[in-house]
């Protein structure tokens, strides 16, 4: 069906939102019809029959959290309406939308949008166009990010689709997660495709950037202003202008550092050091640190005004041991990659090496898994990888490591803890017996049975 065809429903409590989308509209499709109380969906659906649903996520009410939305979409389910549903939503409630395509969702936009955007979604619904996160068709392992960003887990599904919605915003992004998780991967896929694209993308370790060298770094410097500037400087952010720039580690800087970088985000403007005139910057600002946002949010740590400022969307990578089979497609592809860099034939996982992928926690995350093999592809002689080719690395195993087990089948943990000790001490069979509580005997007969 073509647009101009098309019945649209829209509601939402923003009298502005209505005019924007009507005015917006009438021209566009055959027929629009605005409401602000949701309350009136029963009866519109039943007198008319629409093509596609603009839905608010929020709506007035003492407490709004996007809920509301939820409610109202499950509603238009249960009335057995057939109109495509497209959710209304603020950068804040991206994981709400998200929900919402499991919920029946067709699509959602993000306010404020971009008008051919809106069109565009709009057309793609009376298409009867299947949208990724709402296919019942098998996931997509990069969905277009490249192949060093892969995953076909549902948490990583999310933040595929979480990466496509917001890029082509400005919004400020704070990425959280794990060291190894992948966090620099994410912020360069949000920069490619973002408007920004052709622009330059500057990731600067603020974490490493001692008090005296912070302000030179990321502001510039005036020749002369301390005793190594021999000459004039730009600094990051000016080379980000028009770009996007990347603040890696943000949770490790001091709170003097905060207050300097705040002022630079409120003003969009750098005093480079030794100068008193300000310098215009435009950039994209993306975030990430290994903190929590609890522990981040503390006042002792860290400014709540910078949070809001840095965080106007979120995006939380999960660690390999919450990713499911996630681990065998990364090591597959790890695989493939150092065969190729070092003249290997194609090589393979035992079921064996695939059974000791999957109960390692992998404490130092993809980063680990990718040394793993690596090593294991340069040590190989066979056409398969087996168990006892991937070592892991001593860095993570000799630190405790705070995983509580995945596993509820008694077997498999007590396989994942067989493995686990083993590792820790290289394979040596008393010591692992002796922390393990049994003789060697008993270990040698439980490796048997697993067949470790």
């Amino acid at each position: 069906m073509q647009l101009k065809k098309a019945s649209v429903l829209v509601i939402d409590d923003d009298p502005d939102v209505l005019t924007a989308v009507r005015l917006l509209l009438r021209p566009q499709v055959k027929e629009i019809v605005v409401d602000k109380n949701p309350e009136n969906l029963p009866s519109l659906l039943k007198q008319h029959s629409f093509d596609v649903i603009l839905l608010d996520m929020n709506f007035a009410s003492s407490i709004n959290t996007g809920n509301e939305g939820i409610f109202w979409l499950k509603e238009i389910k249960r009335l057995k309406s057939s109109a495509a549903v497209i959710m209304i939503t603020a950068y804040g409630d991206i994981d709400l939308a998200i929900r919402s395509l499991k919920e029946g969702a067709y699509d959602f936009v993000v306010k404020p949008w971009h008008n051919e955007k809106l069109l565009n979604t709009l057309q793609e619904a009376v298409s009867g166009q299947v949208k990724g996160a709402s296919s019942a068709a098998a996931p997509d392992k990069t969905l277009g990010f490249g192949m060093e960003l892969l995953g076909e887990s549902e948490a990583m599904q999310d933040i595929f689709y979480k990466i496509k919605k917001v890029a082509p915003t400005d919004a400020n992004i704070l990425i959280l997660g794990e060291n190894g998780t992948g966090k620099e991967l994410i912020a360069k896929a949000l920069h490619q495709h973002s408007l920004r694209a052709n622009q330059p993308f500057i990731k600067v370790d603020v974490g490493a950037l001692t008090e005296s060298l912070f302000e030179s770094e990321l502001f510039g410097h005036k020749k002369g202003a301390f005793t190594d500037a021999r000459e004039e400087r730009a600094g990051r952010f000016e080379a980000a202008n028009k770009g996007t720039i990347f603040l890696d580690e943000i949770g490790n800087i001091s709170l003097q550092q905060q207050a300097k970088l705040l002022s630079v985000l409120q003003n969009r403007q750098v005093i480079r050091v030794g100068s008193n005139e300000p310098i215009n910057v435009d950039v994209r600002l993306l975030c990430a640190t290994n903190v929590s946002l609890a522990d981040l949010a503390s006042d002792a740590r860290f400014r709540k005004d910078l949070i809001y400022r840095i965080n106007t969307v979120e995006i939380v990578v999960p660690p390999l041991r919450k990713r499911g089979n996630d681990v065998i497609l990364l090591a597959r592809h790890y695989i493939k990659v150092y065969a190729d860099k070092y003249l290997k034939p194609q090589l393979d996982l035992t079921n064996r090496a695939v059974e000791k992928l999957k109960s390692y926690p992998f404490p130092g995350n993809v980063r680990e898994l990718q040394y793993a093999i690596e090593r294991a592809v340069i040590m190989a002689d066979d056409q398969a990888l087996d168990a006892k080719d991937i070592i892991f690395s001593p860095i993570e195993t000799s630190q405790e490591v705070a995983v509580q087990p995945t596993a509820t089948n008694l077997e498999e943990l007590e396989k994942a803890t067989i493995i686990r000790v083993l590792e820790k001490h290289n394979g040596v069979m008393t010591k692992a017996a002796k922390e393990l509580g049994i003789t060697r005997t008993a270990l040698y007969r439980r490796l048997g049975k697993y067949e470790l």
